[in-house]
This record gives structure tokens, sequence and C-alpha cells, in this order.
């Protein structure tokens, strides 16, 4: 409204809309938000882009295992700190280590080999064979 419209309600209850009970609460607007947007108030949505129903679909989630890891830059890192606590033997220049015994599924492949290892865990990625194989080392998959 404009300053001469709202001029022209001074002193009137209601300034034109009616009974003193109207325009009151949502059900004067026909609910709130986005209720009856299906029903009353069908253009309205249609004009704002509400969607109804549901659209599209969600893909199944992997069923995701809990596999430790270990990178073979880490073991590399780790192997000198390991062989004075007796948790893994050296022998011929050769770090064996069983990371069955220390709790570790699986060895990947990221960082870098500088000691020749042979490695026993249930599984390693291609990376982290090639690896450990470049450096006269050995894999053992059990």
């Amino acid at each position: 409204m404009s300053k001469i419209n709202t001029k022209k309600f001074r002193g009137s209850r209601t300034c034109g809309g009616g009974t003193h009970k109207n325009r009151r609460g949502a059900g004067n607007r026909g609910g709130r938000g986005k209720s009856g947007a299906g029903k009353h108030h069908a253009i309205r949505a249609i004009m704002r882009g509400y969607a109804y129903g549901k659209h599209g679909f969600k893909r199944p989630l992997k069923k995701i295992e809990n596999i430790s890891t270990i990178n073979v830059g880490k073991l590399d890192e780790l192997a000198d700190e390991w062989l004075l606590n007796e948790s893994i033997r050296k022998e011929e220049n050769i770090y064996h280590i069983d990371l069955n015994e220390l709790g570790i599924d699986k060895v990947l492949g990221a960082g870098k080999v500088t000691k020749s290892f042979s490695i026993k865990a249930s599984s390693f990625s291609n990376i982290a064979k090639e690896k450990i194989v470049a450096l006269g080392g050995f894999v053992i998959e059990e």
C-alpha cells in the first residue's frame, strides 16, 4: 500500500480487510509454506517451480568392510623401528614382515621403497607388488 492508501484507512478498525477476524492467521492465506501445492495453490507452486512427489533414485550403498591397510612407503619408514621392537626380523639385507601378525590386511603402493622386503599379507595392490619385487623382495599372499 502506498502512503495515500494507508492514510485513507486511518481510524478504521480493519483497514478494508472485512471483519476483524479476517487477515489473521495462516488460514487466511491458505496455509503456510508449500501447503496446498497439489491442491488450492497448484498454480502458485508451478510458477515457483516446486516439484511434486519423488524424483530420481539413490544408488545402493556399497558395503564397506573394515580392512586395515598400510603403504609400502610407511613400511619402509617403520622397518628399522619394528626391527628394534623385534616385531620383524632381518636376514641377508631382507626385512621379513608378517603383517597378518601385526593386524594389517592389505599393502598399498604409495610412497618410496629403499629396502628389500619379504612381506606376508592377505592382499597387495599391483603397484605395491611391483615396487617390492623391483628391489629384489618377495610377496607372499595368504
